[in-house]
C-alpha cells in the first residue's frame, strides 16, 4: 500500500513539472506572438567631462572717425592696428593665432529735417487755433557724406593665461578703442568629447538593460547610435574689457581666471526587442 501511494505521489509530481513546464511555454510564445518581429525600442543617455581650458580668445578692434580724406583715415587707422598687432607677438603670440576679421570704411551722413511746418490761421475768441494748415516745403535734399569711419577688427589666441590681461591693457594702450568677446576653449576638445561620449553610451546601456529586465524581453542588437550635445567656448564675463583711451592705457591689466569647460554628450540608442 505504502508503495502504490508511493508511485502515485511521484506521478502527480511529474505532472505538476510538465504542467509547469508547458505554462513557461505557453507564456513565452505568447510573449513571442505579442512582439512583433522587428520591434525596437530607444534609450538616451546622457555624459560629460570636464577640463581646463588651454587657449583664451579675445577680438580688439581700431575705430578712426574723420572727414573725407580716406587714405588719412587709413593711415591713421592702419597705424594704430599694426602698433597693437605688434605689441601682441612681442608678448609671444604667434602668427597663426592673430586673424583679422574684418575691415570695414564706411560713410557718416548728414541728414536733414525735412517735415512739413504746421501753420496756425486766425485764432477764435478763447485763443484756441481756427484752422491748421500746413506750408508747402521744398523737396528734400539727399542726405550728404560729412566723413567716413575706418574699422578693422582682429581675434587673438592667447595660449598663456598669465599675459592675458597685460596683452589686453596693452593693445588698448596702443590705440584699440573696443576689446570684446573674451572666451576660454579648449584647442582641441576631442579628448573631453571621447570622455563625455563613453559616460553618455554607458548610461544609456544600462537604461536598455534596466528596462529588459522589467519588461520581460530581451536585448537584441544595437541597430543604430545617435549623438549631439557639444557646447560652445566657456565664456568669462568677469573681467574687466576696457575701450581705448588714456584712462584704458593707465589701468591696470584685469585679472583672467579661464574656470573650467564642460563637454555634454547626449546619444540614443535603438535596440532590437527579443
Amino acid at each position: 500500500m505504502d508503495l502504490r501511494i508511493k508511485n502515485a505521489l511521484g506521478v502527480v509530481g511529474v505532472v505538476a513539472i510538465v504542467i509547469v513546464a508547458l505554462s513557461a511555454w505557453s507564456w513565452v510564445a505568447a510573449v513571442s506572438r505579442s512582439t512583433p518581429p522587428g520591434a525596437t525600442f530607444s534609450v538616451s543617455g546622457q555624459g560629460k567631462a570636464v577640463g581646463v581650458p588651454d587657449v583664451a580668445q579675445f577680438t580688439f578692434s581700431v575705430t578712426t572717425e574723420g572727414g573725407k580724406d580716406v587714405g588719412a583715415l587709413q593711415e591713421e587707422n592702419n597705424t594704430k592696428m599694426n602698433a597693437a598687432i605688434e605689441f601682441v607677438k612681442q608678448q609671444g603670440v604667434e602668427a597663426k593665432d592673430i586673424e583679422t576679421l574684418g575691415y570695414d570704411i564706411q560713410p557718416r551722413y548728414q541728414s536733414y529735417d525735412c517735415r512739413p511746418v504746421p501753420y496756425y490761421g486766425e485764432t477764435t475768441a478763447m485763443g484756441a487755433p481756427e484752422a491748421i494748415r500746413v506750408r508747402a516745403v521744398q523737396p528734400c535734399p539727399p542726405a550728404d557724406i560729412v566723413g567716413y569711419t575706418v574699422m578693422q577688427t582682429v581675434q587673438v589666441k592667447v595660449r598663456d593665461f598669465s599675459k592675458t590681461g597685460d596683452i589686453i591693457a596693452g593693445v588698448t594702450a596702443k590705440g584699440a578703442n573696443n576689446v570684446s568677446g573674451l572666451n576660454f576653449t579648449t584647442d582641441d576638445p576631442t579628448g573631453l568629447q571621447n570622455e563625455a561620449r563613453g559616460k553618455a553610451i554607458q548610461n544609456a546601456k544600462q537604461q536598455a538593460e534596466m528596462m529588459a529586465k522589467q519588461g520581460g524581453f530581451r536585448l537584441g542588437r544595437l541597430i543604430s547610435v545617435n549623438e549631439g550635445g557639444y557646447p560652445g567656448p566657456y565664456y568669462y564675463e568677469k573681467a574687466a574689457l576696457g575701450m581705448g583711451g588714456a584712462d584704458v592705457a593707465s589701468a591696470p591689466a584685469p585679472s583672467i581666471e579661464p574656470g573650467s569647460q564642460q563637454v555634454n554628450v547626449t546619444v540614443n540608442l535603438v535596440y532590437e526587442i527579443r
